[in-house]
């Protein structure tokens, strides 16, 4: 066995920083957490073999402040840093201290982290190794008039991006010369936020792009071995974010696949040792530009993981030792396929995605199932906080081709119980089941494309409302019987007890069903709208029961929950479908019921996320229009603008810069 180290320190949270220890254990290395106040009973916490307080909740106190961390690697005496990604990752201050200390960085050298952490070297550097670059400024852009002027050379759209940034945070497409001056605002407020760098560089935006990722290895030694580990596609995204990915990709062949050579060029430029990535940008006719390299440990590694069978964390840990690749590159196959569904705790009906906060109520991964691994920081009972990124889990699964890997995936979201936010599972389960998604026909524009209104969840065909009717009858039945069922019961019934058929109506999806149900000994029969289906259950009590119709594969729900007032909360295939559910004669009687009125929001800015409050831009009296911005929200990380939905006078104002606010508070009203 080698001699790597005796103790590492994981310099972040949430699932990187389980996923580091895992691999430290499996190495016999001892591990230490770092967490926030937040954090102090977080899983990553206490998972390690010790725990070090490093600061308040907010990031910039805690886990990117490098003088607590220096003390905490000082006072458990670490002999190396894994930085996870994020926070202190990407950062060659923090790479440059810990060698000053005589502490290994598990990553390159701060010479690679500095010379591609910069979007504008990196792209002066790639072009001198022979990398295929996209047209653009090679340099700082000064002022907001100095982007219009560059914007209007290069020709529009134009994408405005942070010099030091990653992860979405302050980029911007401009299409013309208003939006310019509005990405460069917002783009270079988030910059400085979220990287303490507000420096931005502008360069052509290519249409209709396939986000195509191709990782470097984590193969890269200090002997000059250097690996690529075949591509990743990842393409499907929000807001310049990943929702779904996988490897290999359905689009590249052995002609677009000469990209690993020059990515192998790239690093080797930079002298680049342990786990990095470098992004392309595919076109239509595949064409590839160098888009950025990310000098760490990508999000998304375990799909390359499953197809490669390389444990990426294991090789970056003997690397920062001084060891050899245990791999050449001539071992580096494809095989099978894996694909990946970031699990977030955000509301996706909202722009694809508003993170959601609160509880995990109640908590179930599906790691019961052959070939699905995830990749988790939570448990039953943490807490999704406003100060972190949503995401809960990354949810992956394995298959001998594309086929199967979806199949597993769609029965894993089946299977994974989230209660206590709101979640993103409905949107992955939609994509999973595009058609377009299923044919390889896709770019990172699928979503937008694809629900140009927004994401409304699954939308019912003929069979499957049935199915999921008949379905809500035998929950109904089985709830009805077993609410008749007492122990200890003395008094006389007043009814007989043996009732067990039942006639009922349902309203779903805005269409009345008229069903009859009747129980037997190991099945129901259901029928509806006058046909006759034979349905059989297993596991009705537990979280995640499956329902035969008929003979026919399997159907995996969840039941929610059951209402009073007679709804039915069901999640099936991804979506949420709320069915009301009522006994004929109670139905007959709910007309005379009064209707509840909604009220009119049009004149109420409400916020739509919780987050703090960045900036108000108007005062009581000023006179706004439609779709001015009103005042700017920061949530997660990110910041977004909130306007005015009509024209109007400011009547009132309710929050300051600074405030934290909730979802549904009123932040400002119109007369």
């Amino acid at each position: 066995n080698l001699q790597t180290f005796e103790k590492i320190l994981i310099a972040n949270r949430g699932e990187i920083a389980c996923r580091v220890m895992r691999t430290c254990k499996e190495m016999g290395i001892k591990t230490v957490a770092i967490h926030s106040e937040a954090d102090a009973n977080s899983v990553h916490t206490l998972m390690a073999d010790e725990a070090v307080c490093v600061g308040p909740a907010p990031s910039a106190e805690s886990y990117l402040n490098m003088n607590n961390i220096m003390q905490a690697i000082k006072s458990t005496g670490a002999q190396a840093v894994h930085p996870g990604y994020g926070f202190l990752s990407e950062n060659k201050e923090f790479a440059k201290v810990l060698a000053e200390n005589n502490v290994t960085f598990i990553g390159p050298d701060t010479f690679a982290i500095d010379a591609m952490g910069d979007k504008i070297k990196s792209k002066l550097i790639a072009k001198e190794a022979g990398v295929n670059t996209i047209p653009g400024y090679d340099g700082v852009v000064e002022n907001v008039e100095d982007a219009i002027k560059i914007a209007e050379e290069i020709g529009y759209p134009v994408m405005i991006k942070a010099s030091a940034g990653g992860g979405g945070k302050g980029m911007r497409i401009a299409w013309n010369e208003k939006e310019t001056r509005e990405g460069f605002r917002l783009s270079s407020q988030e910059a400085a936020a979220s990287f303490g760098d507000d420096r931005l560089l502008i360069e052509k935006f290519i249409d209709t792009p396939r986000h195509i990722e191709m990782q470097v290895g984590v193969l890269a030694d200090s002997f000059g071995n250097t690996l690529w580990l075949n591509e990743r596609e990842c393409s499907i995204q929000r807001r310049n974010q990943k929702v779904v990915e996988e490897a290999p990709s359905v689009f590249l062949d052995s002609k677009t696949r000469a990209m690993g050579q020059q990515a192998v060029q790239l690093a080797k430029a930079v002298q680049y040792k342990s786990a990095g990535t470098v992004e392309f940008l595919v076109d239509s006719k595949k064409n590839f530009y160098f888009l950025e390299m990310n000098t760490r440990l990508q999000v998304e590694h375990p799909v390359t993981e499953y197809i490669t069978g390389i444990d990426l964390v294991s090789e970056m840990i003997r690397v920062a030792a001084g060891h050899q690749l245990s791999y050449a590159q001539d071992q580096v196959g494809i095989n099978g396929w894996a694909v990946e569904c970031r699990i977030y705790a955000e509301d996706p009906y909202k722009a694809f995605g508003l993170p959601s906060i609160g509880k995990l109520t109640r908590y179930i991964e599906p790691t019961a199932l052959h070939n699905v691994r995830v990749d988790s920081g939570v448990t039953e009972g943490s807490d999704i906080s406003v100060y972190y990124d949503p995401m809960i889990s990354k949810l992956v699964a394995y298959g001998k081709d594309r086929a199967e890997a979806l199949h597993v995936m769609k029965t894993a979201l089946d299977m994974y119980v989230i209660r206590g936010v709101k979640h993103n599972i409905p949107l992955c389960y939609e994509v999973l089941c595009n058609q377009n998604f299923v044919e390889g026909n896709f770019s990172t524009n699928f979503l937008p494309e694809v629900y140009p209104d927004g994401f409304h969840g699954k939308v019912l065909d003929a069979k499957e409302h049935n199915q999921l009717c008949a379905i809500t009858c035998c929950l109904y039945a089985q709830q009805q019987h077993g609410n008749r069922q007492f122990l200890n019961q003395t008094r006389l019934p007043q009814l007989s007890g043996n009732i067990n058929s039942w006639e009922i109506e349902l309203n779903l999806a805005e269409k009345k069903v008229q069903a009859a149900v009747v129980k037997h000994n190991d099945h129901y029969e259901v029928l509806i709208n006058g046909e006759r289906m034979k349905v059989t259950t297993a596991d009705i009590n537990t979280p995640t029961p499956s329902f035969t119709i008929n003979g026919e594969d399997p159907t995996i729900i969840q039941a929610l929950r059951f209402t009073s007032s007679g709804l039915v909360h069901v999640q099936y295939k991804g979506t949420v479908f709320d069915i009301e559910v009522a006994d004929r004669t109670v139905a007959s009687l709910k007309k005379y019921m009064p209707e509840k009125i909604p009220e009119d929001i049009a004149s109420l800015i409400i916020a739509p996320m919780p987050g703090n409050v960045v900036s108000v831009n108007c005062a009581v009296g000023d006179m706004v229009a439609m779709g001015d911005e009103v005042c700017i929200v920061e949530a997660m990380k990110m910041h977004n603008s909130l306007t005015a939905s009509k024209d109007g006078k400011i009547k009132a104002i309710h929050c300051k810069p600074g405030d934290s606010i909730s979802e549904d508070d009123l932040l400002i009203e119109l007369e």
